[in-house]
């Protein structure tokens, strides 16, 4: 994949578009774009919760939408085409390696582990397992490869069990506090290191990119995450590329990609709908009674105990903003007009899922340019199956001597 000329094509593409992965359903009841694709916004509006959940997962695959709902889903996958890395992976690793660690994040971690052993061209000499946890990641590669691992974590406590699972494996590992966020830490990195970071997530991946190339590490391999936690108001690029871009994201705009998640349980999801459902209602309520149609921003929990209906849920929000209301005529009706506006939300949020993955590998390779502009080989890739994590992108850097 030629990385310059995938980026430009998707910076065309999400320019081109912009009006409709920046809607925001669930703060505007109506949607700029919806004039311009009234059949589109007609159908999904005319949906109920249950087929909008049935999409979430892959929007692309929607069946009978009008368009141009097919014709961007199909540039969108085009668009989107990575390699799938395969890796072999051991059956029979020690239990300790693996102790405590849910299922599915073992699998993660020992997909990225094979991937990042198989693909890495360069002789490690020593592995950086980047905001480490307990390092079950640098443990693992340093246990397959023989190599030392170096685990950076700010967490003592969690530094502390790292080691001692070290220990008991006989792998030879350091777990250093650090706070990586720290421009001092750069000076624990060496030259010959090849640093890994699975899941890092927004200025914590950002700070890792700028530290290797600053020091000239040898090689990375990283899968960023929650590119929306950030310090700042809105995205830094870091390449040349990424600066004349001209494609700004606001922070919320960021969190798009990752509005797909593996993991929830039915109970978890019960409690976001209601939550939603009840928010949206007292969005109805505050526009009607305040006579300004306008959205508040609302936390998804109602200060105080928890409400139990509606009614006092939205008595709470009033309070939060300091809003005198009058009483609805009709509360059950206020709380099923909360569930149909849900209901509308998520089928039109259809449409903005499907540039999640495109703006996800936007901003990955805008991060993939920096390092290729500092004098690195780089590839870029998916390291596991969506189903095991949607956050499957997987960089590889080396440094060209």
């Amino acid at each position: 994949m030629e990385l310059r000329a995938r980026f430009s094509e998707l910076t065309d593409w999400l320019q081109r578009y912009q009006a409709l992965w920046r809607a925001r359903p669930f703060t505007s009841p109506v949607l700029e774009w919806e004039t311009d694709w009234p059949e589109l916004a007609g159908w999904l509006r005319a949906r109920s919760l249950a087929d909008a959940e049935a999409a979430q997962s892959q929007p692309a695959l929607l069946w009978g939408a009008p368009e141009p709902f097919a014709r961007l889903a199909a540039e969108a996958q085009d668009l989107c085409a990575l390699p799938r890395w395969e890796a072999a992976v051991s059956p029979t690793l020690p239990e300790l390696l693996h102790r405590h660690i849910p299922g599915r994040k073992w699998q993660q971690i020992t997909r990225f582990a094979g991937v990042a052993t198989a693909r890495t061209p360069a002789p490690v000499e020593r592995w950086v397992d980047w905001c480490a946890g307990k390092g079950h990641l640098g443990r693992l590669l340093a246990w397959q490869s023989g190599c030392p691992v170096c685990c950076l974590e700010w967490d003592a406590e969690l530094n502390r069990a790292g080691a001692e699972l070290s220990a008991r494996l006989q792998v030879d590992a350091q777990h250093l506090d650090a706070d990586v966020m720290q421009a001092s830490n750069a000076e624990r990195l060496e030259r010959g290191d090849t640093l890994v970071a699975l899941h890092a997530c927004g200025d914590l991946h950002r700070q890792l990119i700028e530290q290797v190339v600053a020091r000239q590490c040898r090689q990375l391999a990283l899968s960023p995450c929650c590119y929306n936690r950030i310090a700042g108001a809105s995205h830094q690029p870091l390449s040349l590329a990424g600066k004349t871009a001209a494609l700004p994201l606001s922070r919320d705009e960021l969190g798009l990609a990752l509005q797909q998640s593996a993991t929830a349980g039915a109970r978890e999801l019960r409690q976001r709908d209601r939550s939603m459902a009840w928010r949206l209602a007292f969005d109805h309520w505050q526009r009607e009674g305040r006579g300004v149609d306008s959205y508040l921003p609302t936390p998804s929990r109602a200060p105080g105990p928890q409400p139990q209906t509606l009614a006092d849920f939205c008595l709470a929000m009033a309070a939060y903003h300091d809003l005198q209301l009058p009483a609805p005529a009709d509360w059950q009706a206020l709380e099923a007009h909360g569930w149909q506006r849900l209901a509308e939300v998520r089928n039109l949020e259809l449409v903005g899922g499907l540039f999640r993955r495109p703006l996800e590998l936007w901003l990955v390779l805008e991060r993939a340019l920096y390092l290729q502009e500092a004098g690195y080989r780089v590839q870029l890739g998916e390291f596991c199956e969506p189903a095991l994590t949607p956050r499957n992108l997987l960089l590889l850097a080396q440094r060209d001597n």
